[in-house]
Order: C-alpha cells, then sequence, then structure tokens
C-alpha cells in the first residue's frame, strides 16, 4: 500500500518534524543498527542508548557552544512538569524569584511557583491580551532568579533579545528552542519541551549551569532533584524521543547550524507577515515589533470567515491553522523543520481564499 501524501504541517505541537529524520526512523525502526531489536526495546542502560545520550549532548553543546560547566539532562513529564521543579528546587524558602507573564504558558508557570513560595510578577502582559513583550522592568527584579518565556506559541509574541538582568535567567524556550543562537551566560537553567522544535512528545530538555545547581535547595525529592538527574541516570528516560532528538540535533548540524537555521526561519516568517500586512483583509494580533518567528498569529474579518479559512485551507493540505481555542483566529506554527515551501503555499491559499471572500 502506497503512503498517504505528506501535507503542509503548521500544527502548534506536537510540531512537523524533518522529513529525512521521519524517513531514517521508519527505516530503522524494526531494528536499531546491530541491536537485534527496535529502539524502542532496549534496555536504558544498554551501550545503544548510552551512545544516543551521549550524542545527543555532545551535538548540543556543539551547537550552542556550550562549555563543560553546563549540565544537560533529557527527562520526562513535559515543560509543564518544570513550572513546578524549577521553583522547587531554586525558590528559597523565605526568599523571593521574579516571574514575567506574557502568555498562558508563563502564567501557569508563575501560579506553580506561587504555590511554593513568593513568585513576584515583574511584568505583565496580560491586560493587554498578551500581544506584547513588557519592557523597562529589569532593574525591578529582586528575587534570586527571573524566569521568562521566549516565545508564546498562544498569541505569538517572542523575545528579540535576551533580558538584561543581574540575576540568573531561566527560560522556557519550549516553542523556539533552537531556532536561534541562545546567550547562555546570561541564563541559570534553560528548559524545552521537545515538541515543538526537536523531536516528539515525551522529553524535555533542561540545560543547567553548575554554580547554578548549587544554590538549589536541600533536601528535596530525588525525582524532582536536578542534581540527582544531573550526577547520574536515575531513571528511565523517554528513550524513543531522545532517538528522535539526536537526529534532528544531527539535521540540524547539516543545514548548518543555528545561525543558518535563524537565516531559514527570519525568511519565513517574513515572508508571511508581509503577506498579512499587504492589504487589510488579514490582521496580525501581535505587536510587530515583538512578532514570533515561530507561531504566526492573525485574524480575518469576521469568525465565520476564520472558520471557513480553516477549513478549506485544510481541503488544499494546509493542516493545523486553527488558532487556540483561548484566544480563536488563525495560527501558522513554522518551526524548524516547517519548509519554505509550505509557507508559500499558505501565502498562495491566503491570496486565493482573499479574491474569494474580500
Amino acid at each position: 500500500m502506497e503512503d498517504s501524501p505528506r501535507l503542509h504541517n503548521f500544527c502548534a505541537g506536537p510540531g512537523a518534524l524533518p522529513l529525512e529524520v521521519v524517513r531514517q526512523v521508519r527505516h530503522e525502526l524494526p531494528v536499531y543498527k546491530n541491536a537485534g531489536a527496535s529502539v524502542m526495546e532496549i534496555s536504558h542502560r544498554s551501550d545503544h542508548y548510552t551512545a544516543l545520550e551521549e550524542s545527543s549532548r555532545a551535538a548540543l553543546r556543539r551547537l550552542l557552544g556550550m562549555g563543560s560547566e553546563w549540565h544537560i539532562l533529557f527527562l520526562g513529564c513535559g515543560a509543564s512538569m518544570q513550572f513546578h521543579q524549577v521553583p522547587l528546587n531554586f525558590l528559597v524558602p523565605g526568599g523571593t524569584a521574579d516571574y514575567v507573564v506574557t502568555g498562558i504558558w508563563a502564567k501557569k508557570a508563575h501560579t506553580e511557583a506561587a504555590r511554593l513560595g513568593a513568585a513576584h510578577v515583574v511584568a505583565s502582559s496580560e491586560g493587554a491580551s498578551f500581544t506584547y513583550i513588557p519592557t523597562g522592568w529589569e532593574d525591578q527584579v529582586t528575587g534570586s532568579y527571573v524566569h521568562y518565556t521566549s516565545n508564546n506559541t498562544v498569541c505569538g509574541t517572542q523575545y528579540i533579545e535576551t533580558p538584561g538582568v543581574k540575576v540568573p535567567l531561566v527560560c522556557d524556550a519550549s516553542s523556539d528552542f533552537l531556532s536561534r543562537p541562545i546567550d547562555l551566560d546570561s541564563h541559570g537553567l534553560i528548559y524545552a519541551g521537545a515538541q515543538k522544535n526537536i523531536g516528539p512528545a515525551g522529553v524535555t530538555v533542561v540545560l543547567v549551569r553548575d554554580d547554578f545547581l548549587g544554590m538549589r535547595n536541600q533536601p528535596l525529592p530525588s525525582m524532582m532533584d536536578y542534581g540527582v538527574h544531573a550526577a547520574k541516570l536515575f531513571n528511565t528516560p523517554p528513550v524513543f524521543a531522545v532517538y528522535v532528538v539526536e537526529k534532528v540535533l544531527r539535521w540540524l548540524e547539516g543545514r548548518g547550524g543555528l545561525e543558518a537555521i535563524r537565516q531559514q526561519n527570519t525568511e519565513k516568517a517574513a515572508l508571511l507577515y508581509g503577506r498579512i500586512d499587504a492589504t487589510g483583509f488579514y490582521r496580525g494580533t501581535a505587536r510587530k515589533a515583538d512578532r514570533s518567528m515561530m507561531n504566526v498569529t492573525f485574524r480575518l474579518p469576521t469568525p465565520e470567515l476564520e472558520k471557513r479559512f480553516v477549513g478549506e485551507a485544510e481541503q488544499h493540505g494546509l493542516l493545523a491553522l486553527k488558532g487556540h481555542r483561548s484566544v480563536g483566529g488563525i495560527r501558522a506554527s513554522i518551526y524548524n523543520a516547517c519548509p519554505k515551501g509550505s509557507v508559500l503555499e499558505l501565502i498562495e491559499f491566503m491570496n486565493y481564499f482573499e479574491a474569494k471572500n474580500g
């Protein structure tokens, strides 16, 4: 039986994977190398899996220019677990931490931290429906760390510059991780659910600097202690997800690394935003200076037209363009693996749809 055609995938997460990686996985799925079994069936203590983790860490270090002072962890439970695990480790009893709330996931991160202690909202764009990235708050920081979300998948905003503060930054980079270079020096910890940009759902990559790790609270539950995971392979990791991540990392290196992928992402976003801004029929929802290169959000003149747009787009092979249920509208997620050709197909459909309905 022939495969069904592969369509244009704009899903916000789990997002598109590189076609080359998907084909490699299919080829290797019955038997991984000389293991005699699928990668889903091998021991996480085996030499094969150990080599996978080592290769993944080495690729991350090369891509990010990361030194030995950084620990690289592959944890389960998704980025949402990090909303609790970060303050559990680093929000000192009797102390404070600062949170910048720029979207629903940043708000959830703050809510979890507030369950554990004094988590201050140092800045928020909630009053403007999360349509911009607040600035001018940096001198108001009083906590031991600042938590921020680098890219907001729902409302389509993104930090263009890393916040400049005098305490370690903790970043939820789930939806733009490895879409561009990262200023590591400013951060104590970076975490990212893989399913947006570097792999399938099931694994969260955590990067934690050794000096920041040394500041964590003690004692902690073993599974929630970053130090336990930094010291050894404590429990069964999400083997299959790490296996795919390793392939995506090598794919990124083959594309020229993070500076090259940033240029490609910038070009894709510029094309799509250019079409949105060309007429009054489509209207971007995020402030232009803060627009995301990963999640492009826009509206049409009426909700009825938006519903029709999503339905007809799917008939044209353009998948998952419906905006998040909390805000509506249209959202095109154009992560690393979304090819320029898919963006051009979307623009062509936008031209067609406006000509018919404008």
